[in-house]
């Protein structure tokens, strides 16, 4: 009986978190402009309208150039730092790791809020770059705990076998090392890109003015009335933040069993 209350419950929280989701989902197909159930029927009316609306196209090509730049960056500072750390004998290592994991437990707004004074006692004015740095300091930690776990997990013993045979240390980590850990590189890459894509909190902090991605896109267009075209966009940022993570474990399962096998 309890083990049924706890079930119950569950499903009830479950139920709670994803059911106004489910209704953005509904609505974003309704043919009316109003938001109301029953619905006056099936419609891609507000898809079309908004393959047409430039502002939303443009914090679309935004996001997009965000994301993938925030998830280049990041992946590679992430493999690096990884491996210096576990790799290689660093002194303070220790430190380091808690120091780039670090902003993983401050609240994102105290993060962006600091950084963003921090600039404005530099007398460094508010750009598309200081907008990038603060993703990549956000999506970093991310990518180094996920590269950082399957690294742990490659034998040592496998790298030093291919440097016995001859290879040189930059052959061994393209040809041994690499492919190995590719499955996190790519899960990294696209928690990094889903991450940036997603994100509002820091982005309305470090955002230069006229500079728009499609969470602050989305903000903006609720304060005037909520559009039908606002369920279509919301229903596509989550095909998009639903679908890309799912993709990816899909893709690092594969390459993992191509590797064992």
């Amino acid at each position: 009986m309890g083990w049924q209350l706890v079930r119950l419950w569950t499903l009830l929280v479950y139920a709670f978190m994803f059911l106004p989701v489910a209704v953005v989902v509904l609505l974003s197909f309704n043919a009316s402009q109003f938001g109301s159930f029953p619905m006056t029927g099936f419609s891609f009316r507000w898809f079309a309208e908004l393959a047409q609306n430039e502002a939303i196209l443009r914090a679309f090509r935004t996001s997009i150039i965000l994301g993938t730049l925030t998830a280049i960056i990041s992946t590679t500072l992430g493999v690096l730092a990884s491996l210096a750390l576990v790799r290689y004998r660093v002194p303070g290592a220790n430190f380091i790791s808690t120091l780039l994991i670090a902003p993983i437990l401050v609240p994102e707004v105290v993060l962006a809020v600091a950084l963003l004074l921090f600039l404005n006692f530099l007398n460094v004015n508010k750009s598309f770059a200081l907008l990038l740095a603060g993703h990549v300091i956000f999506t970093l930690p991310f990518v180094i705990l996920v590269v950082q776990a399957r690294l742990v997990g490659i034998r040592r013993d496998i790298e030093e076998a291919a440097l016995s045979l001859g290879a040189s240390p930059r052959q061994t980590f393209f040809e041994v090392t690499l492919p190995l850990m590719l499955p996190a590189v790519l899960a990294g890459a696209l928690f990094a890109f889903t991450i940036s894509f997603d994100d509002i909190t820091g982005t309305l902090f470090w955002k230069p003015g006229g500079v728009e991605t499609v969470p602050t896109q989305i903000f903006a267009m609720l304060r005037n009335s909520i559009s039908p075209e606002i369920n279509a966009l919301g229903t596509v940022m989550i095909v998009m933040t639903v679908g890309l993570p799912l993709l990816g474990a899909a893709l690092a399962r594969s390459l993992a069993r191509r590797r064992g096998g």
